[in-house]
């Protein structure tokens, strides 16, 4: 498949074009606002950069991996699906879930939206699954969902210091790294409705955004999940702090990215799943959503998710700064 990378000012857009090619695809070509980072980009990696948006959207890709600041890129979201190209829309794509719903509108007619958060293919889910297709998770009790990166003054070292103004970027921590447990909640929570309980929010760094913020969420079924989201770690190096944790009547199921261990209460054994990075997962969700568009089926974690973890942060907002 054809890919284009839109945005490649962000952060993670060489972290796309190495999971594009891992998962076999080809970078057809680059683009960014900036037209000297566009070129910079695509001359360290001997990839065509392409002069305009438009010619973006002119080339008809297979998929654009579209990155960069939350203003406009709804609105060029909105220009690539009505022009029938599918969409990988990189995070954060509003500064709050209303400004999403036009694309929402589009994803309910059938538009191809994926939004990469690739905690969604944790080792965890896919165990989760096989014990309850055999009967044997049991009733969920409580989960954690923490991640927790290195000091806020990394994004001005990436060059992306937008991030840390909220009329920027939107928010901090949970709204840039919390949205990844968020969106596990409600993903683990399904059909039943899990309702905000408390959200505090820290300020160790004196940032106007926050860099630690923690959010309790319960859901009628007696499900109790806590989100935990800081760039409050102590090195810059990639990984910080890592775990996802489920618990559930028959089964403790504890991801901490350089190691995944899945306990079972009825047979008394531990299994241990190979090593699964967080920062490799992205590779993981590409291929998992190229495969999907090959196939005509919708993506692991579309815009309607997408939507539903920025409406319960926007909430979460509302409830700490109240």
């Amino acid at each position: 498949m054809r890919i284009a990378l839109a945005g490649v000012g962000h952060w993670h857009a060489s972290m796309q074009r190495e999971a594009a090619h891992h998962a076999g695809a080809t970078v057809a070509g680059v683009w960014d606002e900036d037209a000297d980072i566009a070129a910079r980009f695509a001359l360290e990696n001997g990839i065509q950069a392409y002069l305009s948006f438009e010619a973006v959207v002119a080339a008809r890709p297979d998929l654009v991996v579209l990155m960069g600041r939350p203003a406009g890129l709804v609105e060029r979201a909105l220009a690539l699906v009505d022009a029938g190209l599918p969409v990988l829309l990189e995070k954060p794509a509003a500064l709050k879930a209303s400004e999403l719903e036009p694309l929402r509108d589009r994803g309910r007619h059938g538009a191809f939206i994926a939004v990469p958060l690739p905690n969604r293919c944790s080792p965890i889910w896919a165990r989760m699954t096989e014990l309850a297709a055999s009967d044997r998770l049991g009733r969920l009790s409580h989960a954690q969902f923490r991640l927790v990166n290195g000091p806020p003054e990394r994004y001005r070292i990436d060059g992306v210091p937008w991030l840390l103004a909220p009329q920027t970027s939107g928010g901090g921590a949970l709204r840039n790294l919390g949205i990844h447990g968020i969106d596990a909640a409600l993903a683990l929570a399904g059909d039943s409705d899990l309702e905000l309980v408390s959200a505090s929010l820290g300020h160790l760094h004196g940032e106007a955004v926050e860099d630690y913020a923690v959010v309790t969420l319960r859901s009628h079924q007696g499900l109790i999940v806590t989100v935990e989201a800081g760039y409050t770690y102590a090195s810059m190096a990639a990984g910080g702090d890592f775990e996802w944790r489920v618990s559930s009547a028959n089964a403790y199921l504890v991801d901490r990215g350089d190691h995944c261990r899945i306990t079972t209460l009825d047979d008394e054994v531990t299994r241990e799943e190979p090593p699964f990075p967080p920062g490799e997962r992205y590779r993981a969700f590409m291929a998992d959503t190229l495969g999907r568009l090959s196939r005509g089926e919708a993506p692991l974690v579309g815009i309607e998710d997408y939507w539903r973890a920025m409406a319960m942060i926007d909430e979460a907002y509302g409830t700490a700064m109240a």
